[in-house]
Parts: C-alpha cells; structure tokens; sequence
C-alpha cells in the first residue's frame, strides 16, 4: 500500500479509501444490497491487514448502522491513532429550519451522533455531505470550526459541490479565520470525467486532496456488458446515475476489459489505476473481500502512458446527474423532502 497527505493537512492516508455505503442494516436503512456486521468486520479486518488505513462512512448510510459497525470493528481490529476515519453530515431539516435551530447547532447535534454511532471521541475528517442552500454559509463554516476547536474533528472536507462554492467557501472560511476544507469528495471516475473542468485545476493550485465517490460507477466499471451482480440490478440510484449514457458508457468499459487482458489484471485495477494518476485517494466500496483485493491491487499497478490515452478517448461529455444534479435552490427542496421523512436523531 502507498500512503499520501491529505491536502495540505497532516492525515497520512491509504491511496485507497474504503467507502462505507455497503455497510449496515438493509432492514431499516436505504438500500438492500448493504452487508450485515458479520461480513462488515470481515471486510474491515482485511482491509487492514492489507494496509488500508482511510475508512469513509456517513450518518445517512443505512440510518446510522455504517457507522456503528464500522466504529465496532475498528475498535476490535486497529489502534484509534492507526487509522484515519471519515464521516458526513446532511442539511438542516425542514423541521429544525421550522424551529429555529441554528446551522452551528445543527452540525454539533449530527456530529455528537456520530461520534455516538462510532463510540468515538474524534473524527479526522468531518465532510459537509451536500450544500445547503438554506443555511447561511458562515454558519456551516462557524459550527465545523467550532468542532474543530473543539478537539471532535481534526480536519474538515466537503462533498457534492460545484469548484465556484468550494472556492467561495475556502475564501470565507481564510476571511474569519475558520479551517478550511483539505478535501472534497465528488462523482469522478472513467465514465463521468466533469471534475476535470473546473474542480480538478482548482484543487491541484490549492493543494486540495480529491477522494471522489462511485470510483467504479457502481461496479459498471468492474464487469464486462452483460454481467451483473445484485447492486447492479437493484440500485435504483446508480442507474438515475448511469443509465442515460449506457450506450456511451459501454464503448469505455470495452476498453477496460481490453486492457485488463492485456496487462492480466482484473477491470477493477485498471479503473482505479487510471483514477490514481488523478485523485489522492478513491473511495471504493466494498461488499465482498475480493473487491479490497481489487482496490489494493490498482495501487501497484502502472499504466502505460498510451494506454491511459485509450482509456479517456471515447469520453463524452455527460450532464450532471445524482446529487449534484439536485444541488440546485430547486433540487435541495427534494433533499428537505426526504430529511423530513429520516429517523429520528437524524433530523
């Protein structure tokens, strides 16, 4: 395993980051392709033995329980300081908004939840999960600060933004004196290249660590057409995400295959080589054990200039979709719709 800084802060992580989504209780939670805690610490504990040291949860994963066994099995399985631990909180909700509770508040409330879930004292890296277009952003930044300060969180980053907010954000937080964001973690992988416009160029200037999400487009990226897998048939998100540019999208993973029997490696590895010459660490989800394997594997592997070349030939341009299509005044309406409708403790 290589190791990295995280932007400009003093976290050394894992050029692999293990998403946590496919943790946690499909029963109450979001989606039903999750794992149980059993195969959560299996997976966890292999990940560490293989030296991954960054883990990337959130409290919207499966109503919480991502991080409950996350926090349980790296509790049984690795010292606090060894590892580098990540976790995101939502916008207000309509309720809170209703009652006056403040973005400062808001934020200390999902943090101490977190903190509860994992049953730890610290986070390294708290991320702003998506903008909140009815929150002032002196206050979000003002209420991650304070936790900063705190001593509850080391490092701060953001996730599902456009460059102009993060630039505005990290300008305003230099203004007051607040931390700053060392990372942002947005939709970036070999069929949905839009990062490159705008973001990737502000974060090499500013030294900002890039950890995007969906590294293998939801496993797209890690099975030849044709093959599928549960994720694959039953998230309803992913084909939002995907599905519209399928006929584009295939032209790519064709080439992936291609060169994963050229160099003998599997289509994972040469996904995530071609998104390390790119990004500080992705992140990358895992159900199953070989999934690590795969990931861990991509960080040894070196692609041939010409064949990164292959690789981003066929690319096309793609509208923006997911989250980020939604993180719009109008959009972020859909997002209080569902926060009105989350658990308790979540709200």
């Amino acid at each position: 395993m290589e190791y990295a800084k995280l932007g400009s802060s003093e976290l050394s992580v894992s050029r692999i980051c293990l998403g946590c989504m496919g943790f946690g209780n499909a029963v109450t939670g979001q989606h039903s392709w999750t794992v149980d805690e059993t195969a959560t610490r299996e997976i966890v504990k292999h990940a560490l033995d293989l030296g991954v040291n960054f883990f990337d949860t959130a409290i919207a994963y499966q109503n919480g329980t991502s991080e409950e066994y996350l926090g349980r099995a790296l509790k049984d399985y690795a010292q606090r300081d060894e590892v580098v631990v990540a976790t995101k909180f939502l916008p207000r909700s309509q309720q809170e908004i209703e009652a006056g509770v403040s973005g400062q508040e808001h934020i200390r409330r999902q943090l101490d939840l977190s903190l509860q879930h994992l049953g730890m004292d610290y986070v390294d890296l708290y991320i702003y999960h998506m903008w909140d277009y009815q929150t002032p952003l002196y206050d979000i930044l003002d209420g991650m600060n304070q936790l900063v300060k705190a001593g509850k969180v080391r490092y701060i980053g953001i996730a599902n933004c456009y460059a102009y907010q993060f630039a505005k954000a990290n300008a305003l937080a230099e203004k007051e004196g607040f931390a700053k964001f060392v990372s942002v973690q947005n939709h970036y992988n070999l069929l949905f290249r839009e990062e490159e416009r705008e973001m990737a160029k502000l974060c090499d200037e500013d030294n900002i660590a890039m950890t995007p999400y969906s590294a293998l487009a939801s496993g797209r990226l890690s099975r030849r057409p044709g093959e599928t897998s549960k994720r694959l048939a039953e998230d309803s998100y992913a084909k939002l995400k995907y599905d519209g540019t399928a006929a584009a999208d295939e032209k790519i993973i064709l080439r992936v295959a291609e060169l994963a029997d050229k160099y003998g490696v599997s289509m994972t590895e040469i996904a995530l080589s071609w998104l390390l010459t790119r990004v500080t660490a992705p992140v990358a989800g895992a159900t199953k054990l070989h999934h690590i394997d795969g990931a861990v594997k991509a960080v040894e592997l070196n692609l041939a200039a010409e064949d990164i070349a292959y690789l981003e030939e066929l690319y096309v341009p793609h509208n923006l979709v997911g989250v980020m299509a939604q993180n719009t005044r109008v959009g972020n309406k859909k997002e209080q719709v569902w926060m009105k409708n989350a658990p308790k403790g979540m709200q």
